[in-house]
């Protein structure tokens, strides 16, 4: 074994924000489209080394496997991989776990095999960023995301139109209340089959609260006039999918807690994807504090909450060596 192959591989991912979709009439010959941004806790943490076969520790072990598997036959290598999870973002609640997940893994087989890969080409190796690659370009970049949606029949990664960093003293809240899991895989794939299209009216009035409010107000770091935005993309949105979750917002106490933060005067609100996860987001630290107490308050302290500055970079990868096992001679 080359001092190369007993590298470990380590790769630590953020999670995602999933803020909203552009677009699901696909009228204009694209469908989904998104925004988003990338926050460091919770975050996935992961060690790769070499091996023969695939061999998996800690939380989400068999999707973990199931990614490795194919990432190799998608690139034809061969042996295996002895992966670590020594932290997991949560499964199914709308932070995007799967993907960050699935990109870690094939990440982290690219650096062990040598392959320079870009993100478009890491996702369609994994099976992820089909419908949406916010995920995908929050794993590549961190920041802030705007991605522009699928053409029918496509099967690469939506373009990304915007990326920007957020603003140093902006600080985000995530509760993840008790509730349902968020929909994935099949039932997420028959949900979106089964929406209505949305009037092309709700459709316009988003695209134009993202091209002419949202985006000139991150630039210019005005969080009343962007919390104002993201908070009304949410409300479009979430009538758009309340034919398959029932309401604008997920069923459990998502939606008291997003109509409670907007009484509290915090500046954007909604759900991240199909929930339950709920995020506010405010200036400074100790506003955050302040809603995060509050949050835990109102849920009467049954959720994980999370808080911090937005993530100014994607995926951290590097590598460590691991020492061989000595050998015994007595």
């Amino acid at each position: 074994m080359s001092a190369r192959d007993s590298d470990s591989v380590v790769v630590e991912a953020p999670a995602r924000l999933h803020f909203g979709v552009l677009d699901l009439r696909g009228s204009l010959g694209r469908r989904f489209g998104g925004l988003g941004a990338a926050i460091p806790r919770p975050s996935l943490l992961l060690d790769a080394t070499p091996a023969t076969d695939i061999r998996v520790e800690g939380p989400d072990a068999e999707r973990a496997a199931e990614y490795a598997r194919r990432f190799l036959a998608y690139h034809l290598l061969p042996g295996g991989v002895h992966l670590r999870i020594y932290r997991a973002i949560p499964s199914h609640v709308g932070l995007g776990s799967g993907t960050q997940l699935g990109l870690a893994v094939g990440r982290a087989l690219a650096e062990i095999h040598g392959l320079t890969v870009r993100p478009e080409t890491l996702a369609r190796a994994v099976g992820r960023g089909r419908r949406s690659a916010i995920g995908t370009w929050a794993f590549a970049l961190g920041g802030f995301i705007l991605e522009g949606g699928q053409r029918p029949g496509a099967d690469g990664l939506a373009p990304l139109l915007a990326h920007l960093p957020l603003p140093a003293s902006w600080r985000y809240v995530v509760a993840l209340p008790p509730g349902p899991a968020g929909l994935s895989g099949e039932a997420e794939t028959a949900a979106f089959e089964q929406l209505p299209p949305p009037c092309e009216t709700g459709t316009a009035r988003v695209a134009h609260l993202v091209l002419m409010q949202l985006l000139p107000a991150l630039a210019e770091a005005d969080l009343p006039s962007f919390g104002a935005a993201l908070s009304e993309v949410q409300r479009i949105t979430g009538e758009w999918f309340a034919p398959a979750q029932g309401a604008a917002f997920a069923p459990g106490l998502g939606g008291a807690l997003v109509e409670h933060m907007t009484r509290w005067g915090v500046a954007g609100v909604g759900q991240s994807s199909w929930g339950p996860a709920v995020y506010g987001i405010v200036d400074g630290d100790a506003a955050a504090h302040d809603l995060a107490d509050a949050v835990r308050a109102f849920l009467g302290g049954q959720c994980a909450v999370f808080h911090g500055s937005f993530a100014t970079e994607g995926a951290k990868v590097s590598r460590r060596t691991v020492l061989p096992t000595p050998v015994r001679t007595d």
